[in-house]
């Protein structure tokens, strides 16, 4: 009883570490260097699953076009997406990085309809506004709010939030296009949907590593990279970073959705933005306005209108 739901709330706990170890071990190594180690440990623990469920460690079933979408997705979701996500969190902190996340459904909304031509439904369309609004609230500082939160609300760090939320947004959409062509391709073979979505992260995580490993390489000599990635406890802040994320934050959710429904699912995986809260205060000694309390709640409400 309440499996899904428990589920979902583990997937928000999960994403929430992954947040706050992530925004620690970027901060210490770098963006680039950081993406690049946490992308080539995402592909040796998704190979490793994949052997284990399916005893092959690479997705070999999937055709030309279920790899052109998904890398084309891991791209704009992984490259671009979590570029400008973890240099939000460097300049205005995970739990506004986060609350800007919430601009992801409308983003995927948006592009669905102008790329597969899916309906925008008017709640869809409200529930943009609310986000939008709610957004507003948490990140407008009046000038009697400290210098330390006007300071780390810097208008970079919010347009790089910004660029994370479309990204992902968008990237879930390229990424749909892609397992529909997956599952056209294995029709009738019996392969779990599960399955497919693991194989689908394993590929976007391929384009991932390739795109940073490229953009670092451009950006760091071999040496500095290695004063980077070995700099004192950064690399176990990445390890529970890439497991909690992209490991087993994915695999939550997916099992969330096999025991309740998508809405619902959804519905309770979009508090992050408020749960962050409190870690960032005990942990970060980061300050809590009542305006931002607000302000993530109006945003995670308009994110709820998406999956009604």
């Amino acid at each position: 009883m309440y499996t899904g739901e428990i589920l979902s709330f583990a997937t928000v706990v999960a994403w929430t570490t992954c947040a706050m170890f992530g925004e620690v071990a970027s901060k210490r190594m770098g963006t680039l260097p950081f993406n690049v180690a946490r992308m080539t440990l995402s592909l040796i623990f998704l190979a490793g699953l994949l052997w284990f469920l399916t005893g092959k460690p690479i997705p070999v079933d999937a055709n030309l076009e279920t790899w052109l979408w998904l890398l084309l997705s891991g791209f704009v979701g992984y490259v671009l997406g979590d570029f400008c996500l973890y240099n939000s969190y460097n300049l205005i902190g995970a739990r506004y990085g986060q609350l800007l996340m919430t601009l992801a459904p409308p983003s995927a909304s948006l592009f669905g309809w102008v790329l597969l031509g899916e309906r925008m439904s008017f709640l869809a369309f409200l529930g943009m506004m609310i986000s939008i609004s709610g957004i507003i609230i948490a990140i407008h500082h009046k000038k009697s709010d400290s210098q330390t939160s006007e300071k780390k609300l810097s208008s970079k760090g919010i347009l790089y939030g910004i660029g994370a939320g479309v990204g992902q947004g968008v990237g879930l959409v390229l990424s749909s296009k892609g397992l529909h062509c997956y599952s056209e391709a294995v029709e009738g073979s019996g392969l779990p949907v599960n399955i497919m979505s693991f194989e689908g992260t394993f590929i976007r995580a391929v384009a991932g590593l390739i795109g940073f490993a490229v953009w670092t390489s451009f950006r760091y000599r071999l040496p500095r990279f290695y004063v980077s990635v070995s700099r004192s406890g950064v690399l176990i802040h990445t390890i529970i970073a890439t497991i909690t994320g992209p490991f087993i934050g994915v695999g939550l959710s997916l099992m969330a959705t096999q025991y309740t429904s998508a809405g619902i699912a959804q519905t309770i995986m979009s508090l992050t933005p408020v749960l962050i809260l409190l870690p960032t205060y005990f942990f970060f000694h980061q300050k809590i306005t009542v305006r931002e309390v607000i302000g993530a709640v109006v945003a995670v409400g308009g994110v709820t209108l998406f999956f009604v």
